[in-house]
Parts: C-alpha cells; sequence; structure tokens
C-alpha cells in the first residue's frame, strides 16, 4: 500500500511539473494533466486509507481529504458544466467544509498542545487547510448559486485548485519526507526550492489569466 502511494506520488510530480510549465490548453498540458489527475487521486484516496483506517492519522486524512477534493473539483470545473453536476458538487463543497472546519479544530489543538503541536504538525500548516478547505467550500457554494462559470473564472478556479493540490504533493514528498534526503542536502535548503517554484507557477498563471481577461474587457468596452 505505501509503495503504491509513494508511486502515484512520483508520477504526480513529474507530470504535475510538465502541466504546469507546459503551455495551457495544448497537447501536452492535457495529456500530462490527465497523468497528474489519475495519479492525484490515486495517491489521495490511498493516503486517506491509510490515515482512516489503516494508521489512524488525523492530519494526514485532512490533507488526503482536501488534496483529492482539490483535484476533483479542479478536473470538474473544465470537463463538465456546473449545472449538470449540481450534486456531485454539492457533495465535495460538503467535504470541503468539513475537512476545513476539522483542520481548523486541530489548528487550535496544536496552538492549545504543551508541544504546540499535532501529531508532530505546528499549527500553521492546519490553519492552512483550514483556510483552503473553507475558501474552497465557500466558493463552491457561489458557484452552485451563480449555477455557471464561464471564461477566465472558470479557467482561474481550474488552475488553482489543481496547482495548490500539486503544492500540498510537492510539500509532502521534500518537506514532509525530508529525513530520507541526505543531511547535506537537508541543510543546504534546497528542498524548499520546488515548493516555492510550484507557489511562483501558481501565481504567475493566476495574474496571467486575470491580466488577459482584464485586457479583453479594456478592448471590448473601447
Amino acid at each position: 500500500m505505501i509503495a503504491l502511494h509513494i508511486l502515484a506520488g512520483v508520477l504526480a510530480l513529474i507530470s504535475g511539473a510538465v502541466a504546469m510549465t507546459a503551455t495551457k490548453g495544448g497537447k501536452l498540458h492535457r495529456r500530462s494533466g490527465r497523468v497528474f489527475v489519475i495519479a492525484m487521486l490515486a495517491m489521495a484516496s490511498i493516503a486517506v486509507l491509510m490515515a482512516g483506517v489503516l494508521r489512524p492519522d488525523r492530519v494526514n486524512l485532512i490533507a488526503g481529504s482536501l488534496t483529492f477534493y482539490l483535484v476533483s473539483t479542479g478536473m470538474l470545473t473544465v470537463r463538465r458544466p456546473a449545472e449538470k453536476a449540481r450534486r456531485l458538487m454539492t457533495g465535495f463543497m460538503l467535504l470541503a467544509l468539513a475537512g476545513g472546519a476539522h483542520a481548523l479544530t486541530l489548528g487550535f489543538e496544536a496552538l492549545n498542545s504543551a508541544a504546540g503541536t499535532m501529531q508532530g504538525i505546528p499549527p500553521q500548516p492546519l490553519f492552512m487547510f483550514a483556510v483552503v478547505g473553507l475558501l474552497g467550500g465557500l466558493l463552491d457554494a457561489r458557484l452552485l448559486w451563480a449555477g455557471s462559470i464561464q471564461g477566465a473564472h472558470r479557467l482561474a478556479r481550474h488552475l488553482w485548485r489543481m496547482s495548490f493540490a500539486m503544492w500540498i504533493a510537492t510539500a509532502s514528498f521534500f518537506l514532509g519526507q525530508a529525513k530520507f534526503f541526505p543531511e547535506p542536502i537537508r541543510k543546504s535548503g534546497l528542498l524548499a526550492v520546488p515548493v516555492l517554484l510550484v507557489l511562483v507557477f501558481l501565481l504567475f498563471w493566476m495574474v496571467r489569466v486575470l491580466i488577459k481577461r482584464r485586457a479583453a474587457v479594456s478592448v471590448q468596452v473601447h
């Protein structure tokens, strides 16, 4: 089970890196994106199974569940119109809100504990999961209320969800498993570079999408 989890994770990191750097909408982006989705869903599902049943771990359960949620809703955004997936989206919305609320609870438990951690995890990552889950769920509720999403907003929704899932996987691999890397690499700070690069690419694509939308609106107005 762990071997499959690791294999899926490595495949997700490689395909995700290709998808993030490739031209959006191109053949390479679509193909690598499909591999990324399959690998991430497999990795997250195994993580949830292990953390929820085989080796109970509340922090990993939250991380796996939110990763599964982000990838699933990111894929759903470009594959099926919102009005045709209301029940599915409602289920994912409830999952995100429940996961975010539970992460918030764990964050305060870590903050108030004697060690200042929850199962060795400081409160900051737990609060981050809480923000992602609650924000994602609220945006889902807004979309369900509106009934549809189009253009740049649709692309931005897809991008931030896929990219943040990629960030979780990258941080889990390079920082969460830092003990498996040689000590000189750990001390050099190089393990943080891939994690930061994912955030850079996320910001780059989000700004590019939103600026192109603003430019297109400006041209239409004039």
